[in-house]
């Protein structure tokens, strides 16, 4: 096992740069970020910023030390306490000021400020609001790094609460076993917001953690930032040889309060915070830099006052920027629509399974496109739970079809990491509970970075499985949460009914930039239908007349679908003539095509097998009733499962959610109305 070592530095530093201008360049640095800083705190006084500002003051050696090692196209994934990393990766103060101060000019177009920074094109893919993602993402990154053998290196920044988070665990182990370039650099500053890493963590030592996951560890002064420089081109080096990831404790202190603008002395005294100023990183490297006669102070106090005139400058610009315009509020939600040719129609020929059409676009797809890659658990060798990947292992290997361990959170957020870095993962989650762990990564994450980045940042992930109840498979392998997921913006909600359908939405969601939930009902698997052997791509958002009709319209989703045509059978030989529309997708929903069914039927009926409160079913009947009132000779009726868990026991099972006889009765009884 590895065991931490500690580096330090002494006067002059083993170790210490030789190159006069790589000592220069480091102390630029800094006082860019310290000036950059302190300019802000005081903007943030007189309201300029907006929101939240987490300052970087004390803690610049850690930022400044390991980004002078990193190249344009290596990428860093940083936290709410961002602007140091941003700023050492190469970001124009300017840019910084005009997205604190929310303008449209800003990194983020002023939709992020403070602790949502993103300059994909020098490598900044993000800092996030949220504690511990980036620790995937940068391992995502990683396995894009890996994925295509370009010798590219990710970076996760962070401080010591992260380390305490579950996302700590599965990133660092998910970088050991895959040997991923990536430096996890933990800014221990001693304080979780207001909690003490002695208080919170068991072994307070982060770097002694790495032993664990057989990684080295290095514990070093985070303020000495020729120590740090040393320590970054070791790991740096090693990452780009394919030798693997690396865990590094800067132990450092940040001193200024959390926020601008909270109280600072309620966890820590004075006394404490004038110690650490004095241990302060600018001036331990200016003393040395004159001390070895590598530079005078005069020409350190012109590097400063220099550095001084460009962040008043940038801040002075950035009051002027215009802020952004009213029509750019939800732009970069989603991706830009591309066109696509109408698919074809359906004709006598051969029937394959649902399964099996989801396979042959996945087969065709990863022929053409070596970016995209399968994880999941038993999707290799084995082929998947329900055989989504039999044969691929084979033909690509373990890279491109990834056996995780169970992590859903890990393997998910590493996914969308993936995505920010060009390669196009597809999550094979097998049962759409077990991606709950992960919700957050989903929706806080993937969901949003498109959008934040100012559509700058693709986020072509693909999170496929198993959904709904009939299986006898209980409450944790029943769920179907297409309404939960529906609700946030930037994600596609895919629901298929038929072979013909899956194939031909799951090649459109490989081809898209957009996040896609694939639910794929465990009920429909095995169904058979027509497909076309060759390629076609169904758009979201188009749905389906699956059975036309004059007397009444039934809406409904994936095996719903199926029960609904059984029960239109059976009123047809009353002489009820049922139109059903499957939308096929709940993100977005073709509501055109439901209400032009209602215009003809004059009456509604939206079958879910999900629950009712709060549901895509009652979402429908609202949006109808208030688009079309008009053209109803009736009031909307639903049909919904059980506001229940999954019951085990078959005859128990059977009561918590539609069939035909219950969706013709609720047919029955509407026309009645």
């Amino acid at each position: 096992m590895n065991e931490p070592r500690q580096a330090t530095a002494g006067s002059p530093p083993p170790g210490a740069p030789a190159d006069r201008d790589t000592l220069l360049g480091l102390f630029r640095t800094m006082v860019l970020i310290r000036q950059s800083e302190e300019q802000l705190a005081r903007a943030h006084q007189r309201g300029l910023v907006h929101g939240a500002c987490h300052t970087y003051v004390g803690e610049e050696a850690t930022a400044t030390g390991v980004c002078s090692h990193l190249k344009t196209t290596d990428v860093v994934f940083s936290t709410h306490r961002g602007h140091g990393h941003a700023l050492a990766k190469g970001l124009d103060p300017r840019a910084l000021f005009s997205e604190l101060f929310g303008r449209a000019s800003g990194c983020s177009q002023g939709r992020g400020g403070s602790m949502h920074l993103f300059a994909p094109e020098i490598g900044l893919m993000g800092t996030s609001g949220i504690v511990g993602p980036c620790i995937l993402q940068a391992t995502g990154g990683g396995y894009s790094f890996k994925l295509r053998g370009d010798g590219g290196v990710a970076v996760a920044f962070f401080g010591d609460g992260a380390s305490n988070n579950g996302a700590f665990h599965e990133g660092l182990n998910m970088a050991s076993i895959w040997r991923l370039p990536v430096l996890f650099v933990c800014e221990n500053n001693q304080f979780a917001t207001e909690v003490p890493i002695t208080y919170s963590a068991g072994n307070p030592e982060v770097a002694a953690r790495a032993a664990a996951y057989g990684l080295p560890g290095v514990r070093v002064d985070g303020n000495d930032v020729i120590a740090v420089h040393r320590v970054a081109a070791e790991a740096v080096a090693r990452a780009r040889a394919g030798e693997g990831a690396t865990l590094i404790e800067c132990v450092t202190y940040r001193t200024r309060p959390h926020a601008e603008g909270m109280g600072d002395y309620t966890y820590r005294t004075r006394e404490e915070v004038e110690a650490w100023r004095g241990r302060c990183p600018i001036l331990r490297l200016r003393t040395y830099l004159i001390d070895s006669g590598q530079a005078s102070a005069a020409d350190l106090d012109a590097i400063v006052a220099r550095t001084q005139a460009r962040v008043e400058e940038a801040q002075r610009l950035a009051e002027g920027e215009a802020w952004p315009a009213a029509d750019t509020v939800d732009r970069h939600v989603f991706s830009v629509p591309r066109p696509v040719p109408p698919p074809p129609a359906l004709e006598t020929g051969r029937e394959i399974s649902y399964t099996k059409a989801t396979h042959e676009a996945l087969v065709a797809a990863m022929a053409v496109d070596p970016n995209i890659f399968v994880l999941g658990e038993g999707i290799g060798k084995r082929g998947g739970n329900f055989a989504t990947t039999v044969g691929l292992f084979d033909q690509y290997g373990g890279v491109r079809l990834c056996d995780t361990p169970i992590c859903e959170r890990g393997f998910v957020g590493l996914a969308g990491g993936a995505a920010m870095t060009g390669t196009r993962p597809i999550v094979d989650f097998m049962f759409a509970d077990f991606i709950l762990d992960a919700v957050g990564e989903v929706v806080n994450q993937i969901a949003k970075i498109q959008y934040l980045s100012g559509g700058r940042v693709p986020m072509p992930v693909l999170l496929r499985g198993c959904i709904g109840i009939g299986h006898a498979a209980a409450t944790h392998h029943s769920g179907s949460y297409y309404t939960m997921y529906g609700h946030f913006p930037g994600l596609r909600v895919v629901v298929p009914s038929t072979p013909y359908d899956a194939k031909g939405l799951f090649n459109h969601a490989l081809r898209g930039h957009d996040p896609v939930l694939f639910l794929e009902h465990r009920e429909l698997m095995g169904s058979k239908g027509l497909v076309p052997e060759g390629d076609y791509e169904i758009e979201f958002g188009q749905a389906r007349l699956a059975r036309a009709g004059r007397d009444v319209t039934v809406v409904a989703l994936a095996l719903m679908v199926h029960h609904a045509l059984r029960a239109a059978e059976v009123l047809a030989a009353e002489g009820i003539e049922v139109e059903v529309i499957d939308p096929r997708t709940i993100a977005p929903l073709d509501l055109a095509s439901i209400l032009a069914s209602v215009e003809r039927t004059g009456r509604l009926l939206v079958v879910d097998e999900d629950f009712g409160p709060y549901g895509f079913a009652t979402d429908v009947a609202g949006r109808v009733a208030s688009a079309a009132f008009d053209a109803l000779d009736a009031p909307v009726q639903v049909v919904t499962g059980a506001h229940s868990p999954t019951p085990y026991s078959p005859p128990l099972e059977a009561l918590v959610t539609p069939n035909p006889q219950t969706i013709a009765q609720a047919v029955r009884d509407l026309l009645n109305e």
